[in-house]
């Protein structure tokens, strides 16, 4: 555990090391000389090309209306779009100098950098709504990743900057982060403050001051203060994951979150010369492996809760994981993900010039026939893990208080042939009123966007209350099986005694099949039932007995018993998700009619 290493300690192992930087200065010719030939002549003038066309952009406007968009009417695009841009322009500039180290883009990287410096706030508008507070700097993921990105471009470039600029980066950065960080007690995602829940930004927001903090804090007892504020922190970011390793967050903010837990986890090993390795450990093993063990398909992922459908997961980290941790999965998964430097800002950017996989080619790696995560209670099971067409079911119990969650207690997963034709709806777009009180009116985030049952037409319910309780969950070579007791996550208006759901995957057959049984038994008298099963796909042929699906390339045949079971489509036109307005399908199976008890046993075959 970090918490181990007291401040004392800390100042200590600073000021015994000897480090080699974490990454190199562009005075590193030699090194930056040996990126210039991996990169090849034709790459080179590309990235030169790219910092022309920045260095004679006009500067984006960020006026105070603009970022008020989102306390007027919700919207957040208006301003982070010219702001991403602003960063993305300082990496294309620093990039090009670092290669050719000649001055040219000097003026271009004053004026944006100063620009920067002079934004009033670094902190996104949804994250504090109003018009800043001078006086108290809000620490959020945009000004915790400016800070680091800034620290990082004054390491690369240092002496080749305007005299003027490295003191005014030193300035903003200790106003808005540092003095901030080690005064005030009101950082939420530090620990918990206020009872919230520790999530990504626990990580992102340390990384980003306590990195910043690394490369510009010159004072070893002040550096030793901060980096003794984030360990203990960062300890509770990894007790946020369960005891499998898994994030209830998903793969998306996996990459997120844990990326810059090992951004900063490298710079703390590099700058103590290795007396603190925040990397090492079993239970870092567990973690890091997370994206391997819900992959579906290439680039496929299981994507509960707050997590985009087409997940790209960061590149350059996973191909640092896979070396540094001795895990080759994860450096096979680094090659099928794009790398490089046109990642879009410096911190990454950086590393995805640095982080490589190796050279050498690896078998497609095979994930396992069973995975489980017992504290968030996920499930995936694979019938053939060596056929990357085969099917596959992700399942999951939980409770509806988990981060970025969305009301979807049992849902299910069905993938085959590379495509969830049974799928998650994934991430809505993101506005204040998808993290306010109508977040739960938002189709992708209530329980009737998911592929869960709806008993006497009730939602589930918001709430760590509203949860499965495990029944069963066994795995051996003929089927996975997860049973959960699904009442919990209903209202007492649902009029439930008992709602079980019972989902299996079964190897038998030439290619498999899924079984879903739902069992649900009234408090008082009869009810009306359904199961639901969600899709982007089509409904092509729907028979007595009989559904079809099908996606692109993947299809699957639904059968039940047409004598208790009666099946409609109902299509939901342009639901607003975060890739753009979607049209999504929802297969219902009620029962024929109100019932004291009843069952509905839906059987899911590749077509």
């Amino acid at each position: 555990m970090l918490s181990r290493y007291n401040v004392v300690v800390i100042e200590e192992a600073l000021r015994a090391a000897a480090p080699s930087p974490a990454v190199p200065a562009a005075d590193d010719r030699a090194a930056w000389g040996a990126i210039r030939q991996r990169l090849g002549d034709s790459q080179v003038q590309e990235i030169v090309d790219r910092a022309e066309t920045a260095a004679q952009q006009p500067l984006e406007q960020l006026p105070a209306t603009l970022y008020l968009e989102f306390a007027r009417n919700g919207e957040r695009e208006g301003y982070e779009e010219p702001v991403r841009r602003r960063r993305e322009r300082l990496w294309s500039l620093a990039l090009a100098e670092c290669l050719q180290a000649e001055g040219r883009f000097a003026d271009a990287l004053l004026d944006l950098t100063w620009a920067i410096c002079e934004e009033s706030s670094w902190a996104w508008p949804a994250h504090q709504r109003e018009l800043t507070d001078l006086d108290r700097p809000i620490i959020d993921l945009a000004a915790a990743m400016t800070a680091l990105e800034l620290a990082e471009l004054d390491h690369l470039l240092g002496q080749h900057l305007k005299p003027a600029l490295r003191p005014r980066i030193r300035a903003e950065v200790n106003r808005r982060c540092l003095t901030p960080y080690l005064t005030r007690h009101d950082h939420w995602w530090l620990h918990g403050a206020g009872g919230r829940s520790l999530n990504n930004w626990t990580a992102v927001c340390n990384a980003g001051v306590a990195g910043a903090a690394l490369y510009l804090e010159s004072d070893l007892t002040r550096l030793a203060e901060i980096l003794a504020r984030a360990m203990p922190s960062l300890d509770e970011y990894l007790a946020t994951f369960d005891p499998d390793g898994g994030s209830a967050e998903g793969p998306g903010y996996w990459s997120y979150g844990f990326g810059y837990y090992t951004i900063l986890a490298h710079l703390i090993e590099q700058r103590t010369g290795g007396r603190i390795c925040p990397l090492d450990g079993e239970r870092l093993q567990q973690i890091a492996q997370f994206p391997l063990r819900t992959l579906l398909s290439a680039g496929n992922f299981v994507n509960f809760s707050d997590c985009d459908r087409h997940v790209s997961l960061t590149g350059p980290h996973l191909a640092f994981l896979g070396q540094r941790l001795d895990l080759p999965g994860l450096s096979w998964l680094a090659r099928e993900q794009p790398t490089g430097w046109r990642e879009h800002a410096i911190t990454w950017g950086l590393r995805g010039l640095l982080w490589q996989p190796p050279d050498h080619t690896e078998t497609r790696w095979q994930p396992a026939r069973h995975d489980w995560f017992s504290g968030q209670q996920w499930m995936i099971a694979r019938r053939d893990p060596s056929d990357p067409d085969a099917l596959v079911l992700a399942a999951k119990g939980g409770h509806n208080a988990e981060p970025h969650n969305q009301n979807d207690v049992g849902a299910v997963i069905v993938h085959t042939r590379g495509e969830s034709v049974v799928a998650d709806p994934g991430r809505g777009r993101y506005t204040r009123f998808y993290f306010g009180p109508e977040r739960y009116e938002h189709f992708v985030n209530s329980s009737l966007g998911h592929s869960v049952p709806v008993p006497n037409g009730h939602a589930q319910q918001a709430g760590r209350e509203h949860a499965a309780f495990l029944l069963d969950h066994a795995a051996d070579a003929r089927q996975d099986r997860l049973s959960l007791e699904l009442k919990g996550a209903y209202p007492p208006e649902a009029g439930l005694d008992a709602l079980r759901r019972t989902v299996s995957l079964k190897r038998d057959g030439p290619r498999g099949r899924v079984e879903v049984v739902d069992q649900v038994q009234f408090a008082a008298g009869p009810g009306s039932f359904e199961s639901v099963l969600i899709t982007f796909g089509q409904v092509v042929e729907m028979a007595p007995s009989t559904v079809l699906m099908r996606d692109h390339r993947g299809a699957l045949r639904v059968t039940f018993d047409a004598q208790a079971v009666t099946p409609r489509v109902e299509l939901m036109e342009q639901v607003d998700l975060a890739e753009g307005p979607t049209d999504v399908r929802r297969v219902v199976f009620g029962l024929t009619a109100l019932a004291a008890e009843g069952t509905i046993r839906l059987v899911i075959e590749p077509a």
